[in-house]
Order: structure tokens, then sequence, then C-alpha cells
């Protein structure tokens, strides 16, 4: 089994044919999009690699719906490839106490917005960022709490500057729990060009936090848009202002609750399943 169908499915499939075993693939992010593409050469590279792999594995395992019904442009046979998302334990995050509130920690402001993520290009923290210069423009006591650490944060505490949103932005780094933060926000804001599910999202979801997020990994499956969150188009800042204005005014009504999930028992019992697809396969 390998942990994605590129450099790593690459080198399963030739170890598989040297031992004559049989390939299983696992899919983490929706390589059809083709923000996945435009982002790198490298990416596009990977797309090919993909393109070749996928159809040569005996069974594949996809994180999400969108990424299967994606597989059907490189595969006519789908019948091998199983949904599993990625494992959340959303009791821990429900019996989680809260040990730091963000409304005292930060009494300047009004409602509080949420990101966390990977400050990484696919993430897109600048469209959240040209979206919040607008919103504070009717609300200016929104503040937006930044969790996490990339290759992007000196380029985006430069835009909040040129945005002049020091006010309004606050960078938290990299935190290795994030329930209290979910528990305390008003809103969870999720604005990737592409992602393979999104597990902050469910996470916020556990947590009781309402989401705004692209149409992207779990949009449609988990977050369902006008019931337990908003979902606007990739890129589209018209439609994540709208949105965010909707949720602060209270005039977008989200009932932030998750669907059923499976239990860690019910969950690796799939993830084995999806193993027998392989050892099954002819």
């Amino acid at each position: 089994t390998a942990q994605d169908p590129f450099e790593c499915g690459l080198a399963g499939y030739l170890i598989a044919r040297m031992f004559g075993a049989r390939l299983h693939l696992q899919v983490h992010t929706d390589f059809m999009s083709q923000h996945f593409a435009r982002e790198s050469f490298f990416n596009r590279v990977r797309v090919r690699v993909a393109k070749f792999l996928i159809p040569h594995a005996a069974a594949v395992r996809v994180v999400s719906r969108r990424i299967k019904d994606s597989l059907s442009l490189v595969t006519r046979h789908l019948s091998h490839v199983s949904v599993l998302p990625i494992f959340i334990d959303v009791d821990r995050i429900i019996r989680a106490p809260i040990t730091h509130d963000l409304k005292k920690k930060y009494p300047q402001f009004e409602k509080y917005i949420l990101i966390a993520s990977r400050l990484s290009p696919e993430k897109n923290i600048e469209l959240a960022l040209e979206a919040m210069s607008a919103v504070v423009k009717k609300y200016p006591k929104v503040g937006l709490i930044i969790v996490g650490s990339g290759a992007e944060e000196a380029l985006l505490k430069k835009l909040v500057t040129e945005l002049s949103l020091e006010k309004n932005v606050v960078f938290e780094g990299w935190q290795n729990d994030l329930a209290s933060y979910y528990k305390t926000a008003d809103l969870f804001l999720l604005t990737s060009n592409y992602e393979g599910y999104g597990m902050t999202v469910v996470e916020a979801l556990a947590a009781g936090c309402g989401v705004v997020m692209t149409d992207v990994g779990c949009a449609g499956e988990i977050v369902h848009n006008g019931k337990n969150g908003l979902v606007v188009p990739v890129g589209d800042k018209t439609a994540l202002v709208g949105a965010i204005l909707g949720v602060i005014s209270g005039k977008a009504k989200l009932v932030p609750n998750l669907p059923k999930l499976p239990t860690k028992d019910e969950y690796l019992a799939q993830y084995r399943a999806s193993w027998q697809d392989t050892l099954n396969a002819f």
C-alpha cells in the first residue's frame, strides 16, 4: 500500500511488479482539481503519474466521494475504489475542556473567525484576508485568528499590513490542541483551492462551530450548504464575503451538526476491508 499515487505510488508499483504483489493506492488529495496542476510543474508531473498508476492498482482508497467521482476521468472501472475518510475522534473533541478562550484573550473583538491550516499556497489564505478587508468595513470589530505555520507566513503578514488589517488579524502559530479554538470561535473558515477531505472542518463542526468553506473536499458530503455550513465557489471573494457577513449578521442560521461518523473499531474494519479488496482483486 502506498500513501499517494505519486512518488510513493510509483515506488509501490515497481516493488509490486518486482515481487508479484498487488498494489493498493491511497489518495488523500484532489489531484484532478485544476488548481492542483496549476500550482507547480511537479504537480503536473504527479497528475500524469497518478493517471498511469490508478488503472494499474488492484484497489484504491480515497478520502472523499469528490475524489472518487473525479477518478472517472482516469479509469472506467471504479468498483475497486473505496471511500474511507480520515479518522477523526469526534468524542475526544466534544469532551475536551476549554483551556483558553479566544473571547477572553482578545476582548477587543466582538466576533471571532478562526482559520486552522498550514500556511501554504493551496490553502489560499490570501482570499480570506482579502475578504476580511471587505468584512471589517461593515463590522470593524471582527477578528480573524489564524492558527498554523508554513512557508507563506511572511507573505501573509505582509498582506495583512498592505490591507491595513493589523488590528483585525492575529497569527497564533502552530498549536497541537485546537478544541478550545473551535469551541470559542464564532465561525470556522476554510478557503482552500483544493482539499482531499478537510479534517479541520469536521473537527470544527464536532465542537459546535459553524463553517464557511470553499467547494472542496467534504463540501456536499459532510458540510451541506445552508444547513450546517455555507459553501462558496473556489476563489470567489464576493460569495465568500457574502457568506461571512450572513453569519455575522445572523441572517444565515447554521446548525453546526455532523452526520454520524464511524467509531474507531468501525473505521479499522473499513480500512481492513479496503485492503481485502486488493487481495480479492483479479
